[in-house]
Protein backbone atom coordinates (compact mmCIF):
# COMPACT_ATOMS: atom_id res chain seq x y z
CA UNK A 1 0.00 0.00 0.00
CA UNK A 2 1.67 3.62 -0.74
CA UNK A 3 0.72 6.14 1.56
CA UNK A 4 2.17 9.94 2.26
CA UNK A 5 2.41 10.52 5.68
CA UNK A 6 0.05 7.51 6.43
CA UNK A 7 -2.03 8.28 4.43
CA UNK A 8 -3.66 7.09 0.51
CA UNK A 9 -2.05 8.69 -2.08
CA UNK A 10 -1.57 8.49 -5.97
CA UNK A 11 1.89 7.55 -6.92
CA UNK A 12 4.29 7.97 -10.29
CA UNK A 13 3.17 3.93 -11.37
CA UNK A 14 -0.16 4.02 -10.47
CA UNK A 15 -3.99 5.79 -9.69
CA UNK A 16 -5.80 5.58 -6.68
CA UNK A 17 -9.24 4.99 -7.82
CA UNK A 18 -10.92 3.65 -4.00
CA UNK A 19 -10.69 1.15 -1.32
CA UNK A 20 -12.92 -1.67 -0.12
CA UNK A 21 -11.19 -4.92 1.46
CA UNK A 22 -8.76 -4.29 -0.92
CA UNK A 23 -7.04 -1.10 -1.87
CA UNK A 24 -8.17 -0.75 -5.75
CA UNK A 25 -5.08 1.23 -8.18
CA UNK A 26 -5.36 1.75 -11.96
CA UNK A 27 -1.64 0.87 -13.21
CA UNK A 28 -0.59 3.82 -15.36
CA UNK A 29 1.79 1.34 -17.92
CA UNK A 30 -1.25 -0.88 -17.92
CA UNK A 31 -3.99 1.75 -18.71
CA UNK A 32 -3.85 1.84 -22.60
CA UNK A 33 -4.86 -1.49 -22.23
CA UNK A 34 -8.54 0.39 -22.48
CA UNK A 35 -11.31 0.34 -19.60
CA UNK A 36 -15.19 0.67 -19.18
CA UNK A 37 -17.35 2.58 -16.85
CA UNK A 38 -21.10 0.76 -16.42
CA UNK A 39 -24.30 1.62 -14.24
CA UNK A 40 -27.73 3.17 -13.80
CA UNK A 41 -28.64 6.32 -14.14
CA UNK A 42 -27.72 8.09 -11.06
CA UNK A 43 -25.34 5.35 -9.71
CA UNK A 44 -21.70 7.28 -9.67
CA UNK A 45 -20.24 7.18 -13.34
CA UNK A 46 -19.39 11.01 -13.81
CA UNK A 47 -17.62 10.91 -10.68
CA UNK A 48 -15.55 7.88 -11.45
CA UNK A 49 -14.72 9.20 -14.69
CA UNK A 50 -13.56 12.46 -12.93
CA UNK A 51 -11.75 10.32 -9.85
CA UNK A 52 -9.56 8.68 -13.20
CA UNK A 53 -9.30 11.93 -15.14
CA UNK A 54 -7.86 13.65 -12.60
CA UNK A 55 -5.27 10.80 -11.49
CA UNK A 56 -4.14 10.76 -15.23
CA UNK A 57 -4.02 14.29 -15.37
CA UNK A 58 -1.99 14.42 -12.06
CA UNK A 59 0.42 11.63 -13.30
CA UNK A 60 0.93 14.35 -16.76
CA UNK A 61 -1.20 12.19 -19.16
CA UNK A 62 -3.68 14.60 -21.41
CA UNK A 63 -7.69 13.56 -21.48
CA UNK A 64 -10.43 14.13 -23.86
CA UNK A 65 -13.80 13.44 -22.25
CA UNK A 66 -17.13 14.40 -23.49
CA UNK A 67 -19.53 16.24 -20.76
CA UNK A 68 -22.80 15.08 -21.53
CA UNK A 69 -24.57 16.54 -18.57
CA UNK A 70 -22.32 19.74 -17.90
CA UNK A 71 -21.14 18.06 -14.36
CA UNK A 72 -17.84 16.90 -15.39
CA UNK A 73 -17.03 20.87 -16.07
CA UNK A 74 -16.37 21.59 -12.15
CA UNK A 75 -13.16 19.94 -12.71
CA UNK A 76 -11.52 22.88 -13.82
CA UNK A 77 -12.25 24.46 -10.39
CA UNK A 78 -10.93 23.78 -6.87
CA UNK A 79 -13.67 21.41 -4.76
CA UNK A 80 -14.95 22.01 -1.59
CA UNK A 81 -14.22 20.18 1.86
CA UNK A 82 -18.01 19.57 2.38
CA UNK A 83 -18.73 17.25 4.98
CA UNK A 84 -19.78 14.23 2.84
CA UNK A 85 -16.30 14.44 0.90
CA UNK A 86 -14.38 14.84 3.59
CA UNK A 87 -15.93 11.70 5.35
CA UNK A 88 -15.55 9.62 2.38
CA UNK A 89 -12.05 10.66 2.31
CA UNK A 90 -11.34 9.32 5.72
CA UNK A 91 -13.34 6.14 5.11
CA UNK A 92 -11.09 5.06 3.12
CA UNK A 93 -7.89 6.64 4.54
CA UNK A 94 -7.21 9.41 2.38
CA UNK A 95 -6.80 13.04 3.39
CA UNK A 96 -8.99 15.20 0.85
CA UNK A 97 -7.06 18.14 -0.24
CA UNK A 98 -8.83 20.70 -3.21
CA UNK A 99 -7.27 20.86 -6.31
CA UNK A 100 -8.45 21.57 -9.88
CA UNK A 101 -6.99 21.09 -13.38
CA UNK A 102 -6.10 22.77 -16.55
CA UNK A 103 -8.54 23.05 -18.72
CA UNK A 104 -10.13 23.47 -22.51
CA UNK A 105 -13.55 23.25 -23.35
CA UNK A 106 -14.83 22.27 -26.66
CA UNK A 107 -17.48 22.74 -28.76
CA UNK A 108 -18.84 21.81 -32.55
CA UNK A 109 -21.22 24.65 -32.28
CA UNK A 110 -18.58 27.17 -30.81
CA UNK A 111 -20.80 28.50 -28.15
CA UNK A 112 -19.50 27.32 -24.66
CA UNK A 113 -16.03 26.47 -26.14
CA UNK A 114 -13.19 26.53 -29.12
CA UNK A 115 -14.78 25.57 -32.11
CA UNK A 116 -14.06 21.76 -33.41
CA UNK A 117 -13.81 21.77 -37.06
CA UNK A 118 -12.52 19.04 -40.10
CA UNK A 119 -12.78 19.11 -43.15
CA UNK A 120 -15.50 17.11 -45.66
CA UNK A 121 -12.06 15.14 -46.83
CA UNK A 122 -10.56 14.24 -43.23
CA UNK A 123 -13.91 12.70 -42.45
CA UNK A 124 -14.02 10.15 -45.27
CA UNK A 125 -17.07 8.91 -47.27
CA UNK A 126 -17.27 5.75 -44.57
CA UNK A 127 -17.67 7.85 -41.11
CA UNK A 128 -19.66 10.85 -43.28
CA UNK A 129 -22.22 7.82 -45.02
CA UNK A 130 -23.16 6.76 -40.91
CA UNK A 131 -23.05 10.21 -40.26
CA UNK A 132 -25.87 10.51 -43.05
CA UNK A 133 -27.72 7.73 -42.10
CA UNK A 134 -27.11 6.54 -45.95
CA UNK A 135 -27.81 3.19 -47.23
CA UNK A 136 -25.27 0.57 -49.44
CA UNK A 137 -26.43 2.13 -52.81
CA UNK A 138 -25.94 5.92 -51.49
CA UNK A 139 -22.69 5.13 -49.74
CA UNK A 140 -21.37 3.95 -53.13
CA UNK A 141 -22.46 6.97 -54.84
CA UNK A 142 -20.15 8.88 -51.92
CA UNK A 143 -17.32 7.51 -52.38
CA UNK A 144 -17.72 7.94 -55.97
CA UNK A 145 -18.16 11.76 -54.95
CA UNK A 146 -14.72 11.60 -52.87
CA UNK A 147 -12.84 9.44 -55.70
CA UNK A 148 -13.70 12.11 -58.64
CA UNK A 149 -12.91 14.96 -56.06
CA UNK A 150 -9.32 13.39 -55.70
CA UNK A 151 -8.80 13.04 -59.13
CA UNK A 152 -9.66 16.78 -60.16
CA UNK A 153 -7.94 18.15 -57.77
CA UNK A 154 -10.93 19.67 -55.89
CA UNK A 155 -10.62 20.12 -52.43
CA UNK A 156 -13.46 19.13 -50.02
CA UNK A 157 -13.16 21.54 -46.58
CA UNK A 158 -17.34 22.41 -46.04
CA UNK A 159 -20.86 21.23 -47.12
CA UNK A 160 -21.37 23.70 -50.07
CA UNK A 161 -18.13 21.98 -51.29
CA UNK A 162 -19.55 18.63 -50.87
CA UNK A 163 -23.09 19.80 -51.96
CA UNK A 164 -21.41 21.70 -55.08
CA UNK A 165 -19.67 18.41 -56.30
CA UNK A 166 -22.77 15.99 -55.82
CA UNK A 167 -24.27 18.30 -58.45
CA UNK A 168 -21.40 18.15 -60.66
CA UNK A 169 -21.33 14.24 -60.85
CA UNK A 170 -25.41 14.14 -60.94
CA UNK A 171 -26.59 13.52 -64.49
CA UNK A 172 -27.66 16.74 -66.30
CA UNK A 173 -30.67 15.16 -68.72
CA UNK A 174 -30.43 18.49 -70.92
CA UNK A 175 -26.63 17.47 -72.05
CA UNK A 176 -24.62 14.88 -72.58
CA UNK A 177 -21.40 14.18 -70.89
CA UNK A 178 -19.57 14.48 -73.77
CA UNK A 179 -21.29 17.90 -74.72
CA UNK A 180 -17.94 20.22 -75.62
CA UNK A 181 -20.80 23.25 -73.98
CA UNK A 182 -20.71 21.80 -70.68
CA UNK A 183 -17.76 23.14 -67.95
CA UNK A 184 -18.55 20.20 -65.91
CA UNK A 185 -18.96 17.03 -68.45
CA UNK A 186 -15.63 15.58 -67.46
CA UNK A 187 -16.23 15.69 -63.84
CA UNK A 188 -20.04 13.82 -65.05
CA UNK A 189 -18.06 11.43 -67.29
CA UNK A 190 -15.73 10.36 -64.83
CA UNK A 191 -18.30 9.43 -62.26
CA UNK A 192 -20.27 7.78 -64.67
CA UNK A 193 -16.98 5.49 -65.58
CA UNK A 194 -17.54 4.28 -62.00
CA UNK A 195 -21.08 2.60 -62.46
CA UNK A 196 -24.27 4.67 -62.72
CA UNK A 197 -24.81 7.67 -60.48
CA UNK A 198 -28.24 8.54 -61.06
CA UNK A 199 -29.82 11.82 -60.23
CA UNK A 200 -32.34 10.53 -57.48
CA UNK A 201 -29.69 9.09 -55.56
CA UNK A 202 -28.00 12.37 -55.60
CA UNK A 203 -31.14 13.74 -54.44
CA UNK A 204 -31.41 11.73 -51.63
CA UNK A 205 -27.89 12.34 -50.61
CA UNK A 206 -28.36 16.09 -50.77
CA UNK A 207 -31.75 15.80 -48.43
CA UNK A 208 -29.51 13.86 -45.92
CA UNK A 209 -27.31 16.81 -45.88
CA UNK A 210 -29.97 19.54 -45.32
CA UNK A 211 -31.11 17.16 -42.37
CA UNK A 212 -27.01 17.41 -41.05
CA UNK A 213 -27.11 21.17 -41.69
CA UNK A 214 -30.56 22.08 -39.82
CA UNK A 215 -29.13 19.91 -36.99
CA UNK A 216 -25.84 22.14 -36.99
CA UNK A 217 -23.56 19.90 -38.36
CA UNK A 218 -22.33 22.37 -40.80
CA UNK A 219 -20.20 24.05 -38.37
CA UNK A 220 -18.54 21.16 -37.81
CA UNK A 221 -17.07 21.01 -41.46
CA UNK A 222 -14.74 23.83 -42.29
CA UNK A 223 -11.09 25.77 -41.47
CA UNK A 224 -8.90 26.09 -39.30
CA UNK A 225 -9.31 21.88 -38.92
CA UNK A 226 -8.33 20.88 -35.57
CA UNK A 227 -5.16 19.44 -34.58
CA UNK A 228 -6.01 16.28 -32.79
CA UNK A 229 -2.07 16.77 -30.83
CA UNK A 230 -3.46 20.55 -29.26
CA UNK A 231 -5.29 17.70 -26.91
CA UNK A 232 -1.71 16.69 -26.52
CA UNK A 233 -0.70 18.94 -23.96
CA UNK A 234 0.56 19.33 -20.51
CA UNK A 235 0.66 22.49 -18.19
CA UNK A 236 3.45 24.24 -16.72
CA UNK A 237 3.17 22.41 -13.87
CA UNK A 238 3.99 18.86 -16.43
CA UNK A 239 0.14 17.90 -15.39
CA UNK A 240 -1.73 16.66 -18.68
CA UNK A 241 -4.43 18.98 -20.24
CA UNK A 242 -7.74 17.69 -19.32
CA UNK A 243 -10.43 18.44 -22.94
CA UNK A 244 -13.86 18.58 -22.22
CA UNK A 245 -16.38 18.24 -25.06
CA UNK A 246 -19.37 20.55 -24.26
CA UNK A 247 -21.93 17.63 -25.47
CA UNK A 248 -25.27 18.63 -24.34
CA UNK A 249 -26.59 19.81 -27.16
CA UNK A 250 -24.54 17.95 -29.51
CA UNK A 251 -26.45 14.59 -27.54
CA UNK A 252 -29.55 16.25 -29.43
CA UNK A 253 -27.74 14.51 -32.61
CA UNK A 254 -26.60 11.57 -31.33
CA UNK A 255 -25.47 10.22 -34.79
CA UNK A 256 -23.44 12.86 -35.08
CA UNK A 257 -21.94 13.08 -31.60
CA UNK A 258 -20.94 9.37 -32.10
CA UNK A 259 -19.74 9.95 -35.81
CA UNK A 260 -17.79 12.74 -34.54
CA UNK A 261 -15.80 10.61 -31.88
CA UNK A 262 -14.97 7.94 -33.83
CA UNK A 263 -13.26 10.24 -36.13
CA UNK A 264 -11.36 11.60 -33.74
CA UNK A 265 -10.33 8.01 -32.72
CA UNK A 266 -9.45 7.68 -36.25
CA UNK A 267 -7.16 10.72 -36.84
CA UNK A 268 -5.28 9.79 -33.52
CA UNK A 269 -4.66 5.99 -34.85
CA UNK A 270 -3.46 7.39 -38.26
CA UNK A 271 -1.60 10.42 -37.16
CA UNK A 272 0.44 8.95 -34.06
CA UNK A 273 3.73 6.73 -34.32
CA UNK A 274 3.60 3.59 -32.90
CA UNK A 275 4.74 3.67 -29.70
CA UNK A 276 4.41 -0.15 -28.08
CA UNK A 277 4.41 -0.53 -24.23
CA UNK A 278 4.72 2.95 -22.63
CA UNK A 279 5.17 3.81 -18.84
CA UNK A 280 1.82 5.70 -18.99
CA UNK A 281 -0.42 6.63 -22.19
CA UNK A 282 0.53 9.35 -24.39
CA UNK A 283 -3.51 10.13 -24.21
CA UNK A 284 -6.65 8.98 -22.59
CA UNK A 285 -10.16 9.37 -24.21
CA UNK A 286 -13.30 8.80 -22.23
CA UNK A 287 -16.12 8.01 -24.38
CA UNK A 288 -19.38 8.88 -22.79
CA UNK A 289 -22.48 7.14 -24.19
CA UNK A 290 -21.03 4.48 -25.87
CA UNK A 291 -24.37 2.56 -27.02
CA UNK A 292 -24.64 5.65 -29.15
CA UNK A 293 -21.22 4.25 -31.20
CA UNK A 294 -22.76 0.91 -31.74
CA UNK A 295 -26.49 1.39 -32.40
CA UNK A 296 -27.27 0.07 -35.83
CA UNK A 297 -23.44 0.79 -37.02
CA UNK A 298 -23.11 -1.50 -40.34
CA UNK A 299 -20.81 -4.21 -40.55
CA UNK A 300 -17.61 -2.34 -42.39
CA UNK A 301 -18.52 0.53 -39.59
CA UNK A 302 -17.94 -1.85 -36.71
CA UNK A 303 -15.28 -3.51 -38.20
CA UNK A 304 -13.02 -0.32 -37.86
CA UNK A 305 -14.48 0.19 -34.50
CA UNK A 306 -12.68 -3.09 -33.71
CA UNK A 307 -9.83 -2.14 -35.67
CA UNK A 308 -9.29 0.98 -34.45
CA UNK A 309 -9.69 -0.28 -30.59
CA UNK A 310 -7.80 -3.02 -30.63
CA UNK A 311 -4.63 -1.21 -32.42
CA UNK A 312 -4.39 2.22 -31.00
CA UNK A 313 -3.23 1.04 -27.83
CA UNK A 314 0.39 0.04 -29.50
CA UNK A 315 -0.01 4.08 -30.50
CA UNK A 316 0.05 5.18 -26.71
CA UNK A 317 -3.81 5.91 -26.40
CA UNK A 318 -6.58 4.63 -23.86
CA UNK A 319 -9.98 4.14 -24.57
CA UNK A 320 -12.15 3.67 -21.84
CA UNK A 321 -16.25 3.21 -22.90
CA UNK A 322 -18.83 4.98 -20.49
CA UNK A 323 -22.47 3.37 -20.77
CA UNK A 324 -24.89 2.26 -18.66
CA UNK A 325 -25.47 -1.44 -19.74
CA UNK A 326 -21.80 -3.74 -20.41
CA UNK A 327 -24.11 -5.84 -22.83
CA UNK A 328 -24.18 -2.09 -25.00
CA UNK A 329 -20.74 -3.18 -26.10
CA UNK A 330 -20.62 -5.21 -28.66
CA UNK A 331 -18.46 -8.98 -27.30
CA UNK A 332 -15.34 -8.35 -29.98
CA UNK A 333 -14.93 -4.97 -28.17
CA UNK A 334 -15.68 -5.45 -24.69
CA UNK A 335 -12.71 -8.25 -25.19
CA UNK A 336 -10.12 -5.07 -25.99
CA UNK A 337 -11.37 -3.69 -22.33
CA UNK A 338 -9.06 -5.05 -19.66
CA UNK A 339 -9.79 -2.21 -17.14
CA UNK A 340 -13.80 -2.34 -15.14
CA UNK A 341 -15.70 -0.28 -13.21
CA UNK A 342 -19.14 -1.47 -12.78
CA UNK A 343 -21.41 0.67 -10.76
CA UNK A 344 -24.95 -0.26 -9.48
CA UNK A 345 -27.48 -1.82 -11.99
CA UNK A 346 -31.24 -2.48 -11.35
CA UNK A 347 -33.18 -5.98 -12.78
CA UNK A 348 -36.65 -4.64 -13.28
CA UNK A 349 -37.27 -6.57 -17.08
CA UNK A 350 -35.74 -9.61 -18.54
CA UNK A 351 -33.29 -7.22 -20.51
CA UNK A 352 -31.95 -5.76 -17.11
CA UNK A 353 -31.60 -9.20 -15.30
CA UNK A 354 -29.49 -10.32 -18.88
CA UNK A 355 -27.08 -6.83 -18.34
CA UNK A 356 -26.73 -7.85 -14.64
CA UNK A 357 -25.58 -11.27 -15.74
CA UNK A 358 -23.34 -10.18 -18.27
CA UNK A 359 -21.96 -7.93 -16.37
CA UNK A 360 -20.86 -10.41 -13.43
CA UNK A 361 -19.79 -12.77 -15.91
CA UNK A 362 -16.77 -10.18 -17.50
CA UNK A 363 -15.18 -10.27 -14.08
CA UNK A 364 -12.76 -12.37 -12.68
CA UNK A 365 -14.48 -14.53 -9.85
CA UNK A 366 -14.01 -13.49 -6.51
CA UNK A 367 -14.41 -16.54 -4.05
CA UNK A 368 -16.40 -14.05 -1.57
CA UNK A 369 -18.53 -12.27 -3.10
CA UNK A 370 -21.57 -13.25 -5.08
CA UNK A 371 -20.84 -10.64 -8.65
CA UNK A 372 -24.33 -10.26 -9.71
CA UNK A 373 -26.03 -10.06 -6.39
CA UNK A 374 -23.79 -7.25 -5.43
CA UNK A 375 -23.91 -5.38 -8.68
CA UNK A 376 -28.03 -5.04 -7.69
CA UNK A 377 -26.93 -3.94 -4.17
CA UNK A 378 -24.21 -1.43 -4.74
CA UNK A 379 -24.75 1.83 -3.56
CA UNK A 380 -24.50 5.15 -4.83
CA UNK A 381 -20.70 5.66 -5.03
CA UNK A 382 -19.50 1.95 -4.70
CA UNK A 383 -18.42 0.40 -7.60
CA UNK A 384 -17.25 -3.65 -8.72
CA UNK A 385 -13.76 -3.03 -9.78
CA UNK A 386 -10.67 -5.32 -11.82
CA UNK A 387 -8.37 -3.38 -13.11
CA UNK A 388 -5.25 -5.14 -15.32
CA UNK A 389 -2.22 -5.93 -13.13
CA UNK A 390 1.30 -7.55 -13.38
CA UNK A 391 1.72 -9.01 -17.13
CA UNK A 392 -1.74 -7.47 -17.84
CA UNK A 393 -3.94 -10.26 -15.80
CA UNK A 394 -7.26 -8.81 -14.61
CA UNK A 395 -7.51 -8.97 -10.79
CA UNK A 396 -10.04 -10.60 -8.96
CA UNK A 397 -13.22 -8.58 -8.82
CA UNK A 398 -13.38 -6.39 -5.81
CA UNK A 399 -16.22 -4.30 -4.20
CA UNK A 400 -14.84 -0.45 -3.43
CA UNK A 401 -15.98 2.85 -1.86
CA UNK A 402 -14.59 4.96 -4.84
CA UNK A 403 -12.72 7.83 -3.63
CA UNK A 404 -14.18 11.96 -3.70
CA UNK A 405 -12.88 13.96 -6.80
CA UNK A 406 -10.48 16.92 -5.88
CA UNK A 407 -12.13 19.11 -7.84
CA UNK A 408 -15.84 20.57 -8.11
CA UNK A 409 -18.26 17.98 -8.24
CA UNK A 410 -20.87 19.82 -10.37
CA UNK A 411 -20.88 22.72 -13.34
CA UNK A 412 -19.08 25.56 -13.64
CA UNK A 413 -20.74 28.71 -13.79
CA UNK A 414 -21.16 30.58 -16.84
CA UNK A 415 -18.76 33.32 -15.94
CA UNK A 416 -16.06 30.54 -14.66
CA UNK A 417 -16.46 29.29 -18.12
CA UNK A 418 -15.63 32.58 -19.87
CA UNK A 419 -12.68 33.27 -18.03
CA UNK A 420 -11.33 29.80 -18.63
CA UNK A 421 -11.85 29.97 -22.35
CA UNK A 422 -10.37 33.54 -22.39
CA UNK A 423 -7.17 32.02 -20.77
CA UNK A 424 -6.84 28.96 -22.63
CA UNK A 425 -3.69 28.95 -24.66
CA UNK A 426 -5.46 27.90 -28.14
CA UNK A 427 -7.69 31.62 -27.76
CA UNK A 428 -8.16 33.13 -31.06
CA UNK A 429 -6.60 29.63 -32.83
CA UNK A 430 -9.90 27.91 -33.56
CA UNK A 431 -11.94 31.02 -33.01
CA UNK A 432 -12.64 32.37 -36.83
CA UNK A 433 -13.35 30.42 -39.73
CA UNK A 434 -11.96 30.88 -42.54
CA UNK A 435 -13.58 30.19 -46.49
CA UNK A 436 -10.56 28.54 -48.29
CA UNK A 437 -11.07 28.44 -52.53
CA UNK A 438 -12.16 24.86 -52.76
CA UNK A 439 -14.16 22.66 -54.61
CA UNK A 440 -17.32 24.72 -54.33
CA UNK A 441 -15.65 28.10 -55.70
CA UNK A 442 -13.89 25.96 -58.64
CA UNK A 443 -17.00 24.50 -60.12
CA UNK A 444 -18.22 28.01 -59.72
CA UNK A 445 -15.63 29.53 -61.64
CA UNK A 446 -15.94 26.32 -64.60
CA UNK A 447 -19.82 27.14 -64.53
CA UNK A 448 -19.07 31.00 -65.06
CA UNK A 449 -16.55 30.53 -67.26
CA UNK A 450 -16.91 27.71 -69.56
CA UNK A 451 -18.26 29.46 -72.72
CA UNK A 452 -15.52 32.02 -72.37
CA UNK A 453 -12.80 29.34 -71.96
CA UNK A 454 -13.64 27.74 -74.96
CA UNK A 455 -13.55 31.13 -77.22
CA UNK A 456 -10.05 32.91 -76.22
CA UNK A 457 -7.13 33.83 -73.82
CA UNK A 458 -9.25 35.22 -71.22
CA UNK A 459 -10.53 31.80 -70.04
CA UNK A 460 -9.51 28.80 -68.35
CA UNK A 461 -9.53 27.07 -71.82
CA UNK A 462 -7.10 28.88 -73.69
CA UNK A 463 -4.37 31.66 -73.64
CA UNK A 464 -1.54 31.85 -70.59
CA UNK A 465 -4.20 32.93 -67.94
CA UNK A 466 -5.72 29.62 -68.87
CA UNK A 467 -2.23 27.65 -68.66
CA UNK A 468 -1.57 29.32 -65.39
CA UNK A 469 -5.16 28.51 -64.26
CA UNK A 470 -4.57 24.88 -65.24
CA UNK A 471 -1.09 24.90 -62.80
CA UNK A 472 -2.58 26.45 -60.03
CA UNK A 473 -5.69 24.01 -59.95
CA UNK A 474 -2.99 21.22 -60.14
CA UNK A 475 -0.82 22.95 -56.95
CA UNK A 476 -4.00 23.99 -54.99
CA UNK A 477 -6.86 21.92 -55.41
CA UNK A 478 -5.41 18.93 -53.63
CA UNK A 479 -7.20 16.37 -51.08
CA UNK A 480 -3.44 15.67 -49.97
CA UNK A 481 -4.09 15.62 -45.64
CA UNK A 482 -2.67 18.05 -43.51
CA UNK A 483 0.27 17.78 -42.02
CA UNK A 484 1.70 15.28 -44.84
CA UNK A 485 3.04 17.73 -47.44
CA UNK A 486 6.69 17.60 -46.62
CA UNK A 487 8.79 21.09 -46.07
CA UNK A 488 10.06 20.51 -49.41
CA UNK A 489 6.60 20.57 -50.96
CA UNK A 490 5.41 23.61 -49.16
CA UNK A 491 8.14 25.52 -50.16
CA UNK A 492 7.83 24.70 -53.33
CA UNK A 493 3.86 25.56 -53.31
CA UNK A 494 4.63 28.63 -51.48
CA UNK A 495 6.84 29.96 -54.68
CA UNK A 496 5.14 28.47 -57.51
CA UNK A 497 2.24 30.86 -55.52
CA UNK A 498 4.75 33.89 -55.73
CA UNK A 499 6.16 33.30 -58.77
CA UNK A 500 2.02 32.66 -60.37
CA UNK A 501 0.77 36.02 -58.75
CA UNK A 502 3.65 37.84 -60.30
CA UNK A 503 3.07 36.76 -63.74
CA UNK A 504 -0.92 37.05 -63.19
CA UNK A 505 -0.16 40.78 -62.54
CA UNK A 506 2.25 41.39 -65.53
CA UNK A 507 0.04 39.45 -68.18
CA UNK A 508 -3.17 41.69 -66.87
CA UNK A 509 -0.67 45.22 -67.13
CA UNK A 510 0.11 43.99 -70.56
CA UNK A 511 -3.49 43.41 -71.52
CA UNK A 512 -4.23 46.74 -70.89
CA UNK A 513 -7.58 46.20 -71.02
CA UNK A 514 -10.40 46.56 -68.32
CA UNK A 515 -11.67 42.93 -68.79
CA UNK A 516 -8.04 41.76 -68.43
CA UNK A 517 -7.41 43.56 -65.68
CA UNK A 518 -10.66 42.22 -63.88
CA UNK A 519 -9.63 38.89 -64.99
CA UNK A 520 -5.95 38.76 -63.86
CA UNK A 521 -7.22 40.89 -60.49
CA UNK A 522 -9.98 37.94 -59.88
CA UNK A 523 -7.62 35.07 -60.25
CA UNK A 524 -5.38 37.16 -58.25
CA UNK A 525 -7.28 37.41 -55.09
CA UNK A 526 -8.20 33.46 -55.55
CA UNK A 527 -4.61 32.74 -55.07
CA UNK A 528 -4.24 34.66 -52.45
CA UNK A 529 -7.11 33.76 -50.51
CA UNK A 530 -5.99 29.51 -51.50
CA UNK A 531 -2.43 30.36 -50.27
CA UNK A 532 -3.94 32.01 -47.36
CA UNK A 533 -5.80 29.34 -46.23
CA UNK A 534 -2.99 27.01 -47.01
CA UNK A 535 -0.82 28.27 -44.79
CA UNK A 536 -2.78 28.94 -41.85
CA UNK A 537 -3.67 25.45 -41.98
CA UNK A 538 -0.33 24.77 -41.54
Amino acid sequence: MTTVDGKLADTDEKILIGKGEETAWLTLALANRHGLVTGATGTGKTVSLQVMAEGFARAGVPVFAADIKGDLSGIAEAGEAKDFIVKRASEIGLTFQPDQFSTVFWDVFGEQGHPVRATVTEMGPLLLSRMLDLNDVQEGVLNVAFRVADENGLALIDMKDLRALLDAIAPDGSKKASDEEDPLAPIRKAAQSYGNVSKATVGTIQRQLLVLENQGGAKFFGEPALTLKDFMRTDRDGRGMINILVADKLMQSPRLYATFLLWMLSELFEELPEAGDLPKPKLVFFFDEAHLLFNDAPKALMDKIEQVVRLIRSKGVGVYFVTQNPIDVPDKVLAQLGNRVQHALRAFTPRDQKAVAAAAQTFRPNPKLDTARVIMELGKGEALVSFLEGGGTPSIVERILVRPPSARIGPVTSEERKAIIDASPFKGKYDTAIDAESAYEIIQKRLAGGAASAEGPGGEGGGILGHIGAIASAIFGTNVRRGRLSTGQVIARNVTRSVTDKVIGGVAADLGKSVGGSVGGSIGRALVRGALGGLLRR
